[in-house]
């Protein structure tokens, strides 16, 4: 028979193939999935660290949800890392290193949300989480620079979205049912507060604990000799006891994982300086720490020096510190000794201070 020149049948498969979607392995599929969900948990957490206010859909149950579904990953990340490690690859320290981090970052953070202890060692839970989380994101980025997966049109179609909606349902169901757990156990973490603190001395400063923001120090200040400069004005403590009094009843609510209400007193903003066309307000503390704020913000702060009644603490931030409602607890600047008005908008600042 003479030939043709047409393709014999072992050469069809290629032809009818040639225009078909590439298939999605599961290990691809898992990559992306943590390559979005680990930024997210992130910053969630960067977010509930901000707000501290209780709003509509709190961001500390979201950064939750989000832990929750990169462990549900679990199973399927753990056959591409062994697959990997069988390879002998340099990343595969950083898959490892990975893992790690994680494990670590929901472990501290199911600890935290217990609420059975504070501490590991010289750190506490919350500075465990917070860093095995950060830990995790250079991680992941390590981990996209030596395997970088990119999305494709076909990663977007209708069973992506299910399979996405079907593990955040899942990640939820299992939240809700660790809530239910905590509460009907009456674990200490079934009164922790929307942030996720804990309550730790309400009502009693003796016992509210005593944090400063990464390496300030206690200063020791003499009343006798401390001055406040109030747009360039300067006060001591007896100018302060002239003005107006006030008492606020006010939660500090701290990132290291604790809140504690409490009675303060001392003088509002706006009457120690005037806003005129200021658009913002910087407090500044003794140790060079600082905070701005809204203008608009004034009348809701306070310059307190007194605690419970009885005059600060130098923990606590004697002999003057900022009493701010609403906000989280490194906005409460301790050991102020300048208040300064500013034509400068309040958000020229970095969300967190750096040290």
């Amino acid at each position: 028979m003479a030939d043709l020149g047409l393709p014999v049948v072992e050469d069809l498969e290629p032809i009818r193939n040639a225009g078909a979607p590439r298939r999605r392995s599961s290990g691809r599929r898992t990559n992306l999935a943590l390559a979005v969900l680990v930024p997210l948990v992130v910053f969630t957490g960067i977010l509930s660290f901000a707000v501290g206010v209780d709003l509509q859909v709190d961001p500390a149950a979201v950064h939750a949800v989000l832990a929750l579904a990169v462990a549900l990953l679990t199973p399927w990340k753990s056959a591409v890392v062994r697959r990997g490690l069988r390879r002998r690859r340099p990343s595969r320290f950083i898959s490892a290193a990975l893992g790690t981090l994680v494990a670590v970052a929901l472990v501290s953070g199911l600890v935290q949300a217990g609420g059975w202890t504070d501490r590991v060692g010289p750190l506490t839970v919350m500075q465990v989480h917070v860093g095995a989380g950060i830990g995790a994101l250079v991680m992941v980025w390590l981990h996209y620079r030596s395997h970088p997966v990119r999305f494709r049109r076909i990663d977007f179609d209708r069973r992506s979205f299910l399979r996405s909606a079907g593990l955040a349902g899942l990640a939820a169901l299992v939240w809700s049912a660790w809530e239910s757990t905590v509460r009907a156990a009456g674990w200490p973490g079934s009164e922790r507060r929307f942030t996720g603190s804990h309550e730790r001395g309400s009502h009693d400063p003796r016992g509210m604990p005593v944090t400063s923001w990464f390496n300030d120090r206690t200063p020791r200040i003499r009343a006798s000799e401390w001055r406040l400069r109030a747009d360039g004005i300067g006060l001591g403590l007896s100018d302060l006891d002239l003005l107006p009094r006030e008492r606020v009843t006010a939660i500090l609510d701290c990132t290291g994982g604790w809140y504690s209400e409490q009675d303060w007193e001392g003088v509002r903003l706006d009457r120690l300086v005037e806003v005129g066309e200021a658009r913002s307000v910087v407090i500044r503390s003794e140790t060079g720490y600082q905070r701005r704020f809204p203008a608009t913000d004034l009348s809701g702060l306070w310059l307190a020096t007194h605690l419970g009644g009885a005059p600060l603490s130098p923990g606590h931030g004697f002999p003057a510190r900022l009493v701010a409602p609403g906000r989280r607890g490194f906005w409460w600047v301790k050991w102020v000794v300048e208040i300064e008005t500013s034509t400068r908008p309040s958000w020229i600042q970095l969300p967190f201070p750096p040290t």
